[in-house]
């Protein structure tokens, strides 16, 4: 039941038996999620516990030691600076660790150490036998609420250290305060600038025992527990509103609830969570599978208060008039890829909500959002991401007002900065006149947003909107170099930059953004025939993409850890590369498709603490490996088509939210059966390699008969997407 322990102490294996009962009722799916994966090598995933989308993520935070502990953890250390609340999953920037608690056996003890060994996580639940002080901490939350339950071993006085200063060392405090309420209530709020320029997080605290304050300091306070024999249980209420807000939730979401029954219920959130897909696989393919859907359901996150209260873009507190909820942690270059997708397949109304809030947040700040985080716009990555992942929705009815939709899009895309204003006057950003660098990734990516914006301006009927924008969507034409067949930086007088080196990067200092020109040759995914047309021919496309898997050269010492998970020059450890695999069934030869579809999901994911080959970017990495486990994938980001490749599983049922099923049969699939040579779709003949979003949404059966050779299925033009 517990897999994941190397070895069990005596009181560990106690535990363990009490522990049965609580999840004797619970489903299956959540036993295969194994929550270790990705807290080796570079995956950065938040441990802990937490439900779906859930604004608390309560975890073990450790020092920060280097850009491996973005999440506050990694699995090579031992040393914790407490349990915290918020964290992030798989960010390649640090931040959040607020409300820090730790139980300690002294005045002065700020840190204590651990075994993994002596650890148990599994979804909505965290357990740890610290050795210093001999204490057990237990951990589950709500969706704005932790919950700590502490039990001491030893004889001597206990306490509770209250740290509101260090989060996990990536923010600045600028003002923390904090009050003992009574004698068993401690309520107060935490300021910081950092990643998010301007966080603020507010909390009360309910604990089971009186305290006495015995020190404090800056931003923290010492508390002893009258009681130690018997174990004290710590409820805390979040908010980002007010410590009103924090108390509200508390009240609302714990109340005087019993830990057993709570930790039940985020079993339970999550076992609904993932059985909105169901598989028939193999057992390492069904852990990799359901660890990558816990993965993906950690964000976006929910940010607002149970009465709908939330911080704005603004920084002014407001209220959602319509019963839908507010959300942040939007990574969004990262995610309009495959996990934006994902979730408006398995949770349609919750990405109607997150468009609801893509709404707010451009009525707020005057744009959409890039990288949202705690309400405060990063600005993190290149593009328009955010207009992007609004477009899809549009597209795909899942936001009611499309006129305000279309304001957005294009007030956002006419908005100077970043870049923008070069691109929109000379039709792509001259490597001369930008001083950020990044030309080609920003150009390419400003395009990609703007097919967004022509396909919803088209949808509308706005004639002369989908011109202008289609047109700049077609940007990426001006900086491919016919001589080389690569994306190149082009000057404002229209000459390469030289010297040019297609392997060659350099992290955030060149042309590319965390890739080289090998990488960012391919970056159309909104126009995969028009790239083609680029090329002397389509053979000539079809060479240069075979020989991409092939490529072999150095790419420098300052090119970013993010180009990781390499086939020859294709890096799936970084987004940039997502797509390009499914390229094939464009030209004809999803055949092509197959062996590296399957290289990846069998070497790039596996069931190992570091079974990522990068960042796991706040659930992109995993949706990839979900989509294309299924078989298929949204290449085209603004409601695009999804194509189909080669599915790992034998069955997998999706649970549609209108109360219809989706089901993809893989008949005679296995390692060596991995080229479709036949398709139907609800029983009739399918000779094409995509089906539509309008389709899956409607229920149904795609039927794919595998073989172990490669076949004409879906090779002629009239097939292609």
């Amino acid at each position: 039941m517990f897999p994941l322990m190397k070895k069990i102490s005596l009181r560990s294996l106690a535990m363990l038996v009490a522990l049965l009962p609580l999840f004797a009722s619970a489903g299956n799916l959540t036993k295969l999620v194994n929550p270790r994966i990705g807290t080796g090598g570079h995956g950065h995933v938040f441990l802990g516990a937490n439900v779906p989308f859930g604004f608390v993520q309560l975890g073990p935070t450790e020092h920060t030691r280097g850009w491996d502990w973005c999440s506050g953890y990694h699995d090579s250390d031992n040393v914790l600076v407490g349990f915290s609340h918020t964290h992030l999953s798989g960010t390649g920037i640090g931040d959040l660790g607020d409300i820090s608690l730790l139980p300690v056996g002294s005045v002065e003890q700020d840190t204590a150490v651990f075994s993994h060994q002596d650890e148990t996580v599994r979804p909505g639940y965290y357990r740890v036998d610290l050795h210093n002080p001999d204490v057990t901490v237990e951990l589950t939350a709500t969706e704005r609420c932790g919950m700590h339950r502490y039990t001491f071993h030893g004889d001597g006085p206990a306490y509770i250290r209250l740290d509101l200063n260090t989060g996990i060392g990536w923010d600045k405090m600028y003002a923390a305060d904090f009050q003992l309420e009574g004698t068993n209530e401690i309520s107060g709020l935490r300021f910081s600038h950092g990643w998010a320029k301007d966080q603020k997080v507010y909390f009360k605290a309910r604990l089971s025992q009186p305290l006495r304050l015995v020190k404090s300091g800056d931003g923290y306070g010492v508390f002893e527990v009258a009681n130690p024999k018997q174990p004290l249980i710590v409820r805390v209420g979040l908010s980002a509103t007010s410590i009103a807000g924090a108390g509200r939730n508390l009240d609302s979401e714990l109340g005087g609830a019993d830990f057993d029954r709570v930790a039940m219920a985020a079993d339970k959130a999550w076992e609904d969570a993932l059985d909105k897909v169901r598989i028939s696989a193999d057992d390492a393919t069904r852990q990799v599978f359901y660890t990558a859907m816990f993965h993906a359901f950690n964000a976006p996150s929910l940010f607002d208060d149970v009465d709908g209260s939330y911080r704005g873009a603004d920084g002014q507190v407001h209220r959602s008039q319509d019963g839908s909820h507010n959300y942040t942690t939007f990574s969004l270059w990262d995610t309009y890829r495959a996990e934006m997708p994902l979730l408006s397949i398995v949770a349609p109304s919750r990405v109607s909500d997150m468009g609801k809030t893509f709404l707010r947040i451009f009525d707020e700040q005057g744009r959409l959002p890039v990288w949202h985080l705690m309400g405060n716009e990063t600005d993190c990555m290149v593009g328009n991401p955010g207009v992007v992942v609004l477009a899809d929705m549009t597209l795909k009815g899942l936001v009611a007002d499309k006129q305000h939709a279309l304001r957005a899009l294009t007030t956002t895309m006419e908005t100077p900065g970043r870049g923008l204003e070069l691109m929109n006057k000379y039709g792509y950003i001259p490597l001369d006149l930008d001083s950020t660098h990044e030309t080609v990734a920003k150009t390419l990516e400003y395009a990609i947003a703007a097919d967004g914006v022509a396909r919803v301006a088209e949808q509308l009927g706005e004639k002369a909107t989908a011109q202008l924008y289609a047109q700049r969507a077609k940007a990426y034409q001006r900086l491919f170099d016919p001589q080389t067949q690569f994306m190149r930086g082009l000057d404002s007088k229209g000459q390469w930059r030289k010297p040019f080196n297609p392997f060659h990067a350099v992290h955030r200092m060149d042309d590319y953004t965390e890739g080289n020109a090998w990488q960012y040759t391919w970056l159309v995914p909104q126009d995969v025939k028009g790239l083609v047309k680029c090329f002397p021919s389509e053979k000539a496309f079809t060479t240069k993409l075979d020989s991409l898997f092939l490529a072999q050269g150095d790419m420098g010492a300052e090119a970013s850890p993010d180009i990781s998970g390499l086939i020859g020059q294709y890096a799936h450890g970084n987004e940039p590369s997502h797509h390009i695999i499914y390229m094939y069934n464009y030209i004809g030869q999803p055949y092509k498709a197959a062996p590296l579809l399957r290289k990846v999901m069998r070497e790039m994911y596996n069931t190992r603490n570091d079974g990522l080959c990068g960042n796991e970017d706040v659930g992109q990495m995993s949706a990839w490996y979900i989509m294309s486990a299924l078989g298929l994938y949204q290449v085209q980001p603004a409601g695009g088509p999804l194509v189909i490749g080669s599915p790992v599983v034998s069955q997998a049922t999706i649970q549609l939210e209108n109360g219809k099923t989706f089901t993809v049969e893989a008949q005679g699939n296995s390692d060596t059966n991995i080229y479709v040579q036949s398709a139907t779709l609800n029983g009739k003949p399918l000779d094409r390699s995509f089906i539509t979003y309008q389709q899956l949404m409607q229920g149904g059966k795609l039927t794919l008969v595998m073989g172990s050779k490669p076949s004409a299925w879906a090779t002629k033009k009239n097939q292609r997407p």
